[in-house]
Order: C-alpha cells, then sequence, then structure tokens
C-alpha cells in the first residue's frame, strides 16, 4: 500500500507517526524495549501531544530476531499466528554512548542513540543485511477512513534482489512489485496468488518474515525505490529477520522457525492420474484409463477422483455418487490389486443439499454471521457452508467423514480450495480475527486433514494434495500449483510460482501437467510431461477434457512412458534428496541462486532449476524444441545425451521430445535404481552407482535411504590420480559402478 506521493510528499489523507530518535529503553529478560517519539526532543516541552512508537527486539532462536513495532498497546491484537518454534537461544546486549547492540548468534541489531538519527542496522558480523531509518519505521493514519496501519521500509542495497513471498506467477525477481498478502482463487496469469506466504529472502543471504496472517501489503522498490516496504492495518506490526548467512541456510533457519515439510511416501513420486474436472466418468471409464496405461506399458501409481465421485450439489458429503460408482469399496479393492493408490477430490465446503449441512448447522460446526446464523453462499455450491476448523469438535467430525473414506480404501487426500474464506460480519468458534483467518483457515484445514492421515495411515504414509496455504503450510505437502492454461506461456509461469514458493521452503511441489483450462496441443502436452516427470510429484489434471496420453497422438504415449521410467530410475537419488527437504527444509525444486549464491548469473534465472542438489533441469518452452539454459562453473554431464557439457556459460540447443537438458553437477556420486516401473522399491538392490566426472582430489559422499528414510547405505567416492576408490559403510546389495564423464578411470572397490 502507497502512503506518499513520490519522495517528499505524504498522500493529503494520510498522517504518518515516524520515528524520528532514540528515547529511552529498557531489558526485560532477554528482550529490550526501545522507546522512539515522533519528532526530536529539544526541550522537556516537546514531549506533550506527540506520538512514540515502542519496539520490542527478542530472539526466538539463535541468528533470529523479531521485531515488534507497536502505537497503542492497549487495542486489542487478536490471532491467529503463525506456528514458531522458539529455542531459548542466548542473546547479548551491549550500550555505549552512542548505540545499543542486541545480538543473537552472528547476527546483531545496533540501534542509533544519538539525537534525530533514529536507526536500527541488521548486521552479521561488520556486514549490514539490511536497515530501517528516516521515514521508514510508522504508524500511519488516514483520516478520510480512520484506518491506521503500521508500516515498516527496510533498505534494498545495490545489486539486492528480492524473491519469493509465496507462490508468484509474475516476474521471479520481486524488485519493482506490488504485493498483497490474500489467498484468491484466480488461477496462475496474474498477481493473485493461492498461496500467499509473507516472507522473502534476497541474494544477499537474509530473509524477512512478517508475522501477521491479516491483509499486508508490499511495496518491492516501488513506492520506495530503496526500499522494501510491509504494512499491516491496525497498531502492530511484527517481523523476524532471519540470517542463515545464504539464501540456502535462511531457508532452512526459515523451516526450522516455522517447520520442516513431512516425508512423502516413496509412493507418491510416481506419476498421478485423474478423472479431470468435469469430465463425464463412472467406474467403466476409470477402468478404461488405468488399462489404457497398462496396455501401453506406461507405469501408473496414483489414480485421482476429482469432484464428481460426489453428486452434484452435495459437494461435500464424502459419498460415492451412486449412479456412476454403485460398488465403490469393491472399486477401490480391484484398484489396489492393480497396484495403484487412490486419491479423492474434498474441500472444506458443505452444500446444503448435502446430509452433512443440517448435521454440522445443528451442532455448531459451520462458521456463523455475528447474529448467530451460518454464513452461507452461492458461489460454487448452492447455499454452501464452511466447516470452522477452530472448534475442535468440529475437527473431528470432519476427521470422521474422512476416516470412513480411509477404511473404505482411500489412501490420500486432494484438499481443494481454501481461498474462498468470508471475513465481513463472521465470528469464529475461538473468537480468531475475521481478516486473518483468511489467509489462516488453510492452515488448519490442510492439518485436520494431514493429521488424520498421520494417525490412520502412520508417519511417512501421509500425503496431501494441496492448493492453498499460508506460512507452514509446508508441513503437509505436497502442493500444486493450480488452474494453468495449456500454453506455453503457463507452463513458464507455473515454473515461475514454483521456484517462489520454494524459497518459503515448500519442498514437494507439481502442477497440473500439460494446463488445466482449455486442451494442449500435443506438442505442448509432450513437453509438459518431460518437465512434470521431473518435478518432485507428477499429475496429470485437466478441466472439461481427459489427460490420458493417446488422446493427444502415439509418440505421446512413448514420451510419457519414457519420462515416467526415468523419474522411476531416479528414485534412489530423488527419495535421497527427499529426506534432505524434510530433515533440512531445502525444497527439492530449488532456484539456480539458491544452489549457486556465488554465481550473479544464477539470479535472475527463473526458466531452470536444480532438483536436489546434484541435477540440473531445463524444462523446453518451444515448439521448435530450442531451449537456451546456463551451466555454472564446472563440468556437467548429460545424462540423456550421455556427453560431457563445460559451464560457465550459456548453451542453446534443440531437442526431441524424447531428450531435454537433464545434467548432473561434477563430483557428484548419482545412484540409479534398476526398477523402472515402481518408484517404491529396495533402492539397493541391482543399482547402479554412477560417479560423475570427478575432479582429482575430489572426495564425495552420497546416502540411500530405505523407504521409511532412514539411511541404508552410505556409497564414499574419491579420486587419486586415474584411480576412482569406492568403498560404502551398510550393507550393500549388489552394486554395479559406472564412471561418466572420464571413462579412462579405473575404479578400485575398497
Amino acid at each position: 500500500m502507497k502512503f506518499t506521493d513520490g519522495y517528499w510528499c505524504i498522500k493529503k489523507e494520510m498522517t504518518p507517526l515516524y520515528a524520528v530518535e532514540y528515547s529511552s529503553s529498557r531489558r526485560e529478560g532477554n528482550d529490550l524495549v526501545i522507546y522512539a517519539p515522533g519528532k526530536h526532543i529539544s526541550s522537556r516541552g516537546d514531549i506533550l501531544n506527540l506520538g512514540m512508537l515502542t519496539i520490542r527486539l527478542s530472539s526466538p532462536m539463535e541468528d533470529v530476531i523479531k521485531v515488534s513495532v507497536m502505537h497503542f498497546e492497549g487495542t486489542a491484537y487478536n490471532g491467529p499466528f503463525a506456528e514458531v518454534k522458539e529455542t531459548s537461544p542466548e542473546v547479548l546486549i551491549e550500550e555505549t554512548e552512542d548505540f545499543i547492540i542486541y545480538q543473537t548468534g552472528k547476527t546483531k541489531a545496533v540501534i542509533d542513540k544519538r539525537p534525530n538519527s533514529w536507526g536500527v542496522r541488521f548486521l552479521e558480523g561488520d556486514r549490514e543485511l539490511t536497515n530501517t531509518g528516516f521515514r521508514n519505521m510508522a504508524h500511519i493514519l488516514n483520516h478520510e477512513t480512520g484506518k491506521a496501519y503500521t508500516v515498516e521500509a527496510l533498505a534494498i542495497d545495490v545489486d539486492e534482489y528480492i524473491y519469493g513471498l509465496g507462490e508468484r506467477f509474475t516476474p521471479f525477481v520481486k524488485n519493482g512489485q506490488v504485493v498483497e498478502m490474500w489467498n484468491e482463487d484466480g488461477g496462475t496469469a496474474s498477481e493473485i496468488a493461492y498461496k500467499n506466504i509473507p516472507f522473502y529472502i534476497t541474494n544477499k543471504g537474509y530473509g524477512v518474515l512478517l508475522d501477521d496472517e491479516g491483509d499486508a501489503s508490499y511495496e518491492i522498490a516501488s513506492e520506495k525505490v530503496e526500499r522494501i516496504q510491509f504494512s499491516v492495518e491496525g497498531q502492530r506490526l511484527n517481523y523476524y529477520v532471519i540470517n542463515g548467512g545464504t539464501p540456502k541456510g535462511t531457508i532452512e533457519k526459515y523451516t526450522e522457525l516455522t517447520g520442516k515439510p513431512a516425508l512423502p511416501p516413496a509412493w507418491s513420486f510416481g506419476l498421478w492420474l485423474t478423472t479431470s474436472f468435469t469430465t463425464n466418468y463412472d467406474e467403466e471409464t476409470t477402468s478404461s484409463f488405468i488399462q489404457g496405461m497398462a496396455d501401453r506399458d506406461i507405469p501408473l501409481h496414483v489414480f485421482h477422483f476429482d469432484c464428481y465421485w460426489m453428486e452434484a450439489y452435495e459437494w461435500c458429503n464424502f459419498t460415492w455418487d451412486p449412479k456412476t460408482f454403485p460398488d465403490p469399496k469393491g472399486m477401490l479393492q480391484r484398484y489396489h490389486e492393480k497396484g495403484l493408490k487412490i486419491c479423492v477430490w474434498i474441500n472444506p465446503y458443505i452444500g446444503q443439499k448435502s446430509p452433512l449441512f443440517r448435521e454440522g448447522m445443528e451442532h455448531g460446526y459451520l462458521i456463523k454471521k455475528s447474529n448467530g446464523d451460518v454464513w452461507q453462499t452461492d458461489m460454487w455450491q448452492a447455499g454452501m457452508g464452511l466447516v470452522d476448523f477452530t472448534n475442535p469438535k468440529a475437527v473431528v467430525w470432519y476427521q470422521e467423514k474422512l476416516k470412513t473414506l480411509l477404511d473404505m480404501g482411500v489412501d490420500c487426500f486432494k484438499t481443494d480450495f481454501g481461498e474462498r474464506i468470508p471475513v465481513k460480519d463472521i465470528v469464529y468458534f475461538n473468537g480468531s480475527d475475521p481478516v486473518k483467518m483468511h489467509n489462516y483457515y488453510t492452515y488448519l484445514y490442510n492439518k485436520a486433514v494431514f493429521d488424520l492421515l498421520v494417525r490412520e495411515r502412520g508417519e511417512g504414509e501421509a500425503v496431501l494434495f494441496a492448493r492453498s496455504a499460508t506460512v507452514g503450510g509446508q508441513k503437509f505437502p505436497a502442493h500444486w500449483g493450480g488452474d494453468c492454461s495449456a500454453s506455453y506461456p503457463s507452463m513458464a509461469e507455473t515454473l515461475r510460482s514454483g521456484l517462489s514458493l520454494a524459497c518459503a521452503g515448500f519442498g514437494f511441489w507439481s502442477h497440473d501437467i500439460s494446463g488445466f483450462e482449455n486442451t494442449a496441443p500435443a506438442d505442448i502436452y509432450k513437453r509438459w510431461c518431460q518437465f512434470g516427470l521431473l518435478s518432485s510429484h507428477s499429475r496429470l489434471h485437466g478441466s472439461s477434457s481427459y489427460r490420458v496420453p493417446w488422446l493427444f497422438d502415439d509418440e505421446a504415449c512413448d514420451v510419457l512412458r519414457k519420462f515416467v521410467k526415468l523419474k522411476c530410475r531416479l528414485m534412489p537419488y530423488l527419495y535421497q534428496q527427499a529426506v534432505v527437504t524434510h530433515e533440512k527444509g531445502i525444497p527439492m525444486m530449488r532456484p539456480m541462486f539458491v544452489e549457486f549464491p556465488e554465481d550473479r548469473t544464477c539470479e535472475t534465472l527463473d526458466k531452470q532449476y536444480m532438483l536436489g542438489d546434484a541435477l540440473l533441469v531445463a524444462p523446453i518452452f518451444k515448439e521448435s524444441g530450442e531451449v537456451e539454459y546456463y551451466l555454472p562453473n564446472g563440468k556437467w554431464y548429460n545424462l540423456l545425451l550421455n556427453k560431457t557439457v563445460e559451464g560457465g556459460k550459456w548453451h542453446k540447443e534443440t531437442y526431441d521430445y524424447f531428450s531435454m537438458p537433464l545434467l548432473a553437477r561434477a563430483n557428484t556420486i548419482l545412484p540409479i535404481g534398476s526398477n523402472e516401473r515402481s518408484p517404491e522399491y529396495d533402492y539397493t538392490d541391482d543399482t547402479t552407482v554412477c560417479l560423475i566426472c570427478f575432479e582429482d582430489g575430489c572426495e564425495s559422499v552420497c546416502t540411500i535411504p530405505d523407504l521409511k528414510g532412514n539411511p541404508s547405505v552410505l556409497v564414499h567416492a574419491k579420486r587419486e590420480g586415474n584411480v576412482m576408490n569406492v568403498w560404502t559403510e551398510g550393507e550393500k546389495v549388489g552394486f554395479k559402478y559406472q564412471i561418466l564423464g572420464d571413462e579412462e578411470l579405473e575404479i578400485v572397490t575398497l
């Protein structure tokens, strides 16, 4: 939100109260409370009729500084608030004549005490990360509307780029953009997003989390080109400065604060096929799809039933439509016997025609208006209400309905929607602020479903396919990018959104292969299949038409088959990277600048990504098959073309549908499995351990996990001259070793 007209002039309806200078401070345990009046105090009379900001510094964990800015502290400040972990770190507070230093770990805030010189510098050692100062931190009153705002504006350095803020389909580097934190169902072609996360990181290696679930507004080098400004309505604003030293370290630190992603089951990394949205289908239709994939030797692992598995107007009743699925339990058993897992679509809405509506209404499980009525709308489902997940009994009620489906044979849920949450005249069971609940609702929704899956299926078996999210939503994987179109620009904007979301630690992410809206030509379908099978999770899904490959052309079947089998063979590596994501919070699909922060060329790349720490993927976005991609310094090995490629430069190449840039980094131990039909198998059985472009004297180690994510075998490799020494820890089962990139080397197993 903009408060100024240019640099000097405040908008005529706005009255600001800026922090102008330090007045005094006090220590409360490990917290530092600072008082900053709205003008320079030159005499005792200056304190009269003058506002003042109260700033509290605290630290929930090492290298994280929380800043709380308050005007009227007595104003009600209701939640919900994002769940954060606090570890009671050691805090050092030092004071000199001119400064106060508040330090946790290697990160410190330096408060300027000098007259008329308000400012806080955030430092790592002597290196400044960012700062706030003159006309930045403020309380601003709109005297026309009576609304008050609390504002902060942190410095952006020369050559500093801003990334993240959730799933954003706009340009990857956020400098110059205006971003609103408001979850909406807007597709993938605008500034509207399903997953708004008020957390950004920069190429300087730190990040900032705004601790507010409300309608926060960002001006990113837009209102003030030297600043990233964020504002919220109300008398208080809280934010965390998070310093992990590097972008990757900061993502790890952020997920330590807000939660690490759960480890999804290995089977979820396989191919998902859906009925699509508004298509006509019954068991005969779905069975023909499943058999059609088998007949064409295309491995299939999860089958998803979208909305119309339930009767129209009754979403959600959690009951199979008897007209199209008269024997659902038997059908699911038959599909399980084919080796498939089953997913069904759900949402948190209860249509008035659903038998569950009256049940929820009578027990007080639906969100209400201030007069006691159930809140209802005709948008989406006639007369629908909304489950109140702030009511513990409503959560249990909702979970019990889903448990019936699990008992029947359903394995997981697509938790759709969660964005269309009302805010006017709304009362929640626990008294939450309706505006803040708008974005936070999805956290409670997905948590309720995920907790049920953990309880019923066990840890390591729970997985969702979720669309909306907020801070902490990364704990409940996986997420998908929403309603994209069947075009190359939409494919590219989908990737941008995934890379932006990754900056907030969302480690497992997918998208609708070939686009949701409309029907892609065969060319786009085949290129999107390549991209989709080299994402952490892979789903064929559409709106009004089916997504089985033979409806596009015969070659589409061949392309899909090749890349499904490729992903299955890569699972020893991919699941190892999934474990890293689970343990450290580093996403599987990550932007180039996160993996290569020292390479300035990587800072703006948004059409390629790292899949784990060793594989680079550059999807193809042109019908001609042309692609331009950049390789950081060092040797790389193209796994599909079987050739070494030099890094430190751009490459322009043309690929057919059976290949693309998939490159392994030098000095990598890459385990490739022998099972090309399933993502779930013993990753040590008959595995080929590829040794990629090792430099003399270089040593690497690779962990191969079991299906629970535990380390099974550690493979070590070290090059000494023309000899590659290889040895293992743990039980080795049938490993084969292959050198890629320097085939004249001799392998010696120790």
